[in-house]
This record gives structure tokens, sequence and C-alpha cells, in this order.
């Protein structure tokens, strides 16, 4: 009975929703007038190199992946640990670094544009008065990505370190202090204890941030819309230029159906390879 809203909407909201998406992949379809049925041909198009964009936007969206999912994880966990001593002002300390995550993506995106600006950027400005000089973040298919992920992580780190944060109270303060009197120092104790058990935690955040970094559409409309060139065109933002600038339809939906196939694909492959190293009690 408690999990039958959830179960509902899940339906509802989420499973419902690929059947006229599968359908209207199969059609020909700009959205407003009837759809035409035209078989394969939009997966055609998407694999036979008739869309070189559709590649571009995958290895764009694996190297934001690559960048910001393991990065993100890593930062929250080192701000789980330090937020995780009982220190005076730690509470106002944690909100400081979740009020990002409840923040809208477009402000986030605008703070980012404003932070990695090359004329009044905060981050060329400190290392202006390092006697370094900045990189045209933007402006460059180099450093816009970087410019992204750092970003992202900074919006989400928030999450990730509650959810770290959660995971650390399972770690038993017995085998703590049974270390701590073998001799284990406190870098020991956290990666010989504390990170056994933190395992599961950072396999839940895995699979969540990949899922969500497949996703990223926000802050690259914000930030770069694409660019420079198509040096941060992702997935999303390709399949939403699809629909709704070229009025391509069906051919978006095709794109929403591999990118279904993928995540799950990838979530398969990730929950099998969990086995060699993450560690239940």
């Amino acid at each position: 009975m408690f999990i039958g809203p959830v179960v509902l909407g899940t339906l509802l909201f989420n499973v419902i929703p690929i059947i006229p998406t599968l359908v209207a992949s199969f059609a020909d379809w700009n959205g407003l007038t009837a759809p035409s049925f035209i078989g394969l041909d939009n997966y055609r198009e998407m694999f036979s190199g008739a869309d070189p964009l559709f590649s571009r936007s995958l290895v764009n969206t694996i190297i934001y992946t690559a960048g910001y999912v393991p990065i993100g994880i890593i930062v929250g966990i080192g701000l789980a640990v330090l937020v995780n001593n009982r220190l005076r002002g730690m509470a106002v300390f944690r909100a400081l670094i979740f009020l990002p995550y409840v923040t809208s993506l477009v402000a986030v995106g605008i703070v980012g544009r404003w932070v990695f600006s090359d004329q009044y950027g905060v981050i060329n400005g400190v290392l202006g008065q390092l006697g370094v000089t900045g990189p045209h973040w933007l402006g460059e298919r180099s450093w816009a990505m970087a410019a992204v992920i750092i970003t992202a992580i900074w919006a989400n780190m928030g999450f990730n370190m509650i959810v770290i944060l959660a995971g650390l109270q399972s770690v038993p303060e017995s085998l703590v202090e049974a270390a701590t009197l073998d001799g284990a120092g406190p870098l020991a104790r956290f990666l010989h204890v504390t990170v056994p058990f933190l395992t599961p935690t950072i396999f839940l955040l895995t699979i969540l941030q990949t899922i969500g970094s497949f996703q990223v559409f926000a802050l690259i409309l914000v930030m770069t819309s694409g660019g420079p060139g198509d040096g941060t065109y992702v997935y999303i933002y390709h399949l939403w230029y699809e629909a709704f600038t070229l009025r391509k339809m069906g051919y978006a939906s095709a794109m929403a159906v591999v990118l279904l196939a993928m995540l799950v694909l990838i979530t398969m492959i990730q929950n099998r390879l969990s086995k060699r190293w993450v560690f239940y009690q």
C-alpha cells in the first residue's frame, strides 16, 4: 500500500511514455502533422554516418561522463569526510555546500559563465594575480568541456556529499577503534576500514551520476550552447535540437530510444562489474 503511489507514478510518468516514443521512432513526424511510417530509417540515419553530429554528440557525452562522474564522487567523499567532524559551525558549512544542488541549473549555468569569463571571471582573475594567464575557457574546444565539468561537479557536490555522509554512518566504530589499537594511522583506517564500507554507496552514486551525465542539458544550453564549434555538443542537446529546432520528432524519438537502450546496457555492465569491488556486510 505504501509503495503504491510510487509504482503508479513510475508507470504513468516513466514507463507508459516509452510506448508512444518507441512508436514515433519508426515514423517521419514533425510533431504537428500526422506521422508516416518509415520503418528503421531514423535508426539507419543515426548509425550510417548520415548524421555526423550524432557520433560527435555521443563522444562528447562520454568525455563529459568520464570526467564528471569519478571526480565528482571523489570530491563528494572528501567533503563528506570533512563535514563528518563535529566541529562548531559545521552545519552552516554543510548547508553552503548543499546550496548549489537546490539551485536552478539555469542559475548555476549563469554563475558558471561568469566564473569562467575571460574578461571578468573569478578564476582568470585569481590566475592573473598569481602571474598566470588564464585560458580562454568558453572560447576554446579543449577548455570549454572542462569548464562545464567543473561547474557540474560544483552543482552536484552537495548531493554526493550527503549520500556519502549517510554511508559513513554505516562504518562500525568498533572496527575503527580496533584498527587504531593495531597501530593503523588515519589514512590506513580510511583505506582499509572506511572505504570498503562505502563501496555500496559509491556504486549507487556511480549509477545515478552516469545516468544523469548522459542527460546533461541545462548547463550546456546556458554556458556554451554546444560550442565552441561542436566541442560541448552533447547527446541530449542534439536530441533537443533535432526535435524542437529542426522539427524531426521521429528522429529525436529514435535518439531517445537509443539513449534508453545505452543506459540499460551500461547499468547492467556496472552491476556485473560491481561484484568484483563492492563489499556488502
